[in-house]
Order: C-alpha cells, then sequence, then structure tokens
C-alpha cells in the first residue's frame, strides 16, 4: 500500500532561514550553514517516503538558484504535489515536471483534512474537518482544528497524513 505525506516550508536554498527567528528570539532554525539544512531535510524525507508515496507540499518549496534547487529536488522520493506558497514561483515549479499536480488547496473527506499553505478562516471550511497547513513555522496555528507542518516543527520530517486526520 502507498502512503501519502505532507510538509511545508522546506525553503530549500534559502540562506536567510538560518537567520530567521521565532516569536521567543531564538533561531528557527540549527544548522551551520545552507547546505546542512538541505542534507537534513532531504535525508529525513527519504527516511520516511517511497519512490511510490505521494507527498503534498504545502509550498515555499525554495529560493535561490533554479539549477541547483533541480539538482536537490531530483533526490528526493516520492509522487509530489504542491499546494502553492507565497514564496513559489508557480510558473516555474508548475511547468518543470518537478509536480505531478499543483493545487491552490487540496481536500481529503476521507481524512477529514483541507490542506493550504496559510492557516485559513474556520469559517470556510465544515465543521469535523481540521486544516493542515504551513507558512506559520514555529508560531502556534490558530486557536481550534488546525495542525502546523512546517518542517520546524516536524523535526525536518515529512509527516503521514493519517496521522494527522481527525
Amino acid at each position: 500500500m502507498n502512503d501519502i505525506f505532507v510538509t511545508s516550508d522546506t525553503h530549500f536554498n534559502h540562506v536567510n532561514m538560518l537567520n530567521f527567528k521565532g516569536a521567543d528570539g531564538k533561531p528557527v532554525r540549527y544548522f551551520d550553514n545552507v547546505n546542512e539544512m538541505n542534507e537534513t531535510i532531504i535525508d529525513n524525507w527519504n527516511r520516511v517516503v517511497r519512490p511510490q508515496d505521494k507527498i503534498y507540499h504545502l509550498g515555499d518549496v525554495f529560493f535561490g538558484s533554479k539549477e541547483e534547487f533541480k539538482v536537490l529536488w531530483s533526490r528526493l522520493n516520492g509522487k509530489k504535489r504542491l499546494i502553492v506558497g507565497n514564496h513559489d514561483d508557480i510558473k516555474f515549479l508548475s511547468g518543470g515536471n518537478f509536480f505531478q499536480k499543483v493545487y491552490m488547496w487540496r481536500l481529503f473527506k476521507e481524512f477529514g483534512l483541507i490542506l493550504t499553505h496559510v492557516p485559513i478562516n474556520q469559517d470556510n471550511f465544515r465543521s469535523g474537518t481540521k486544516n493542515v497547513h504551513g507558512h506559520v513555522h514555529t508560531k502556534p496555528s490558530p486557536v481550534g482544528p488546525y495542525q502546523c507542518v512546517c518542517t520546524e516543527v516536524t523535526n525536518y520530517t515529512p509527516v503521514n497524513i493519517e496521522s494527522l486526520s481527525i
């Protein structure tokens, strides 16, 4: 049986992520350099995601060189699908065979989940549904049926969708 995984905000090659601080003033990512960050995310991804599994990336995939990104991305397992993030180059990511499908959001009725990049207002999804999102990094999700899957809060490892369902 193939599994489905979810991750968000990998920010591959985004050097400034190493300087980004959370609300507590502490660094959000504790890596010596961007290469160490990239390699940790790739290793953790490939440790859980098999080539035949689906993985939904909830946006903010990478920054910087598109050529460097192509090399990194080709090393990742899984059948990748994108939920567009606010920092994503949609034209590049949707046209380069990086993702099988590109969405603005994705509803999984069977799991009671709606996948988005940013947390959405609870009035925009029905009762009994949880909003799985990225974007906020280490900041808390809104009160209610929300769950953040930014890499910083998932130990830089994709999460199986079944563990997120209500």
